[in-house]
């Protein structure tokens, strides 16, 4: 008998997951028109025994496009590959969420007929867009006026219905790594003066408002908000990270979030305080931690309860069967760094199961 707790089933709400080794999202780059394709199809068909998949990045608009060749969740098209994927995960037992993303200012005008990526702020960050013409240095963008702001909350609306009629068990804001809603939130990317910008409760404005309209569309239990404090990816900073991801996460469990997926290092500084045991106190939902955790790691930190489920990236990669090696004690293959982007079905696809 098996006594791993992070083996074990989970529930929350209407969803079962089969285990707590979910799979975090992962920019891969296999979709040349924007659309998911059939070997997308196979890709996570393949890692069905995640407790629960959480999909690439898809751009809730043409205006949040920021990376070649990755997948959108608002046009007609994108919603029928969408469904062939969800169809499959279904097929073979697993869960799968959607990732509503908006790249902001992480952008270049080449995805914009010329035009300039929107930010919350018009400041320059020192970075690069990968674009068809190869990576490309960002450019200054365009500050967004209100009635667009509006517009982009309506986009992530938009963005979660067509996730609920493609199939999605549910959905997730990325509120991480540096992009549109990060950008609002934190003080180093928002020099707004309006009802976006200055306090901690108008910056927050906006990653609220993206919530609150997912919830509309999935209810709260069916919705994840990812954030990353003191991520300095993207240019990244804040004068306050504690008291700003606090105030986020308790407004976040006012509203009854359902699941939060907190990225925070599994080994910090000796000199860094941790936020996850703060946030575990504040959050009731289901608390997911994600970055660098090995089985290990992620055993001792849900059998502790620091954490209700573990979300692995890189380690899916190159081991779609993730979950039953974990099982097994089977070796983990590493994934070949050369193939992580764009490419064909070589180190996406074709990476081995350990029993064959």
């Amino acid at each position: 008998m098996n006594s791993s707790k992070l083996l074990s089933q989970l529930k929350h709400g209407p969803l079962e997951f089969k285990n707590r080794v979910f799979m975090a999202p992962m920019t891969r780059s296999r979709a040349p028109q924007q659309v998911p394709t059939d070997l997308m199809v196979e890709y996570y068909a393949q890692r069905a025994s995640a407790g629960l998949i959480f999909s690439e990045g898809s751009q809730v608009s043409s205006q949040g496009v920021g990376y070649v060749f990755t997948p959108g969740i608002h046009a007609q098209e994108q919603i029928k590959g969408w469904k062939k994927i969800t169809s499959a995960v279904h097929q073979k037992g697993g869960l799968i969420f959607c990732q509503l993303w908006h790249v902001g200012r992480v952008s270049h005008p080449e995805f914009h007929n010329g035009n300039l990526p929107v930010a919350p702020s018009e400041i320059l960050f020192k970075g690069q867009s990968y674009t068809l013409n190869g990576p490309k240095d960002v450019v200054i963008p365009r500050a967004l006026t209100i009635d667009e702001i509006r517009a982009t909350v309506e986009d992530f609306k938009n963005a979660a219905l067509a996730a609920k009629e493609a199939g999605f068990d549910g959905v997730e804001i990325h509120g991480a790594n540096g992009y549109l809603p990060a950008q609002f939130l934190e003080d180093g990317s928002n020099h707004r003066p309006d009802q976006y910008g200055g306090s901690i409760e108008n910056r927050a404005r906006f990653i609220l408002e993206i919530t609150d309209a997912a919830m509309s569309v999935f209810g709260a239990e069916l919705v994840s908000v990812r954030l990353s404090p003191r991520n300095p990816y993207n240019g990244m900073s804040d004068s306050q990270p504690e008291e700003t991801y606090l105030y986020l996460v308790n407004q976040l469990e006012k509203r009854k979030l359902g699941i939060l997926h907190f990225m925070e290092p599994a080994q910090l500084p000796k000199d860094v305080k941790p936020l996850a045991p703060e946030v575990r106190k504040l959050f009731s939902g289901l608390l997911i931690l994600n970055m660098g955790y090995n089985q290990e790691a992620a055993e001792a930190a849900i059998s502790s309860g620091r954490a209700d489920a573990v979300s692995f990236g890189t380690l899916f990669i190159a081991n779609p069967d993730l979950p039953e090696r974990f099982k097994n004690k089977a070796p983990l293959a590493s994934p070949d760094g050369a193939t992580m982007y764009g490419g064909d079905a070589k180190g996406y696809t074709d990476y081995p199961k350990a029993l064959g």
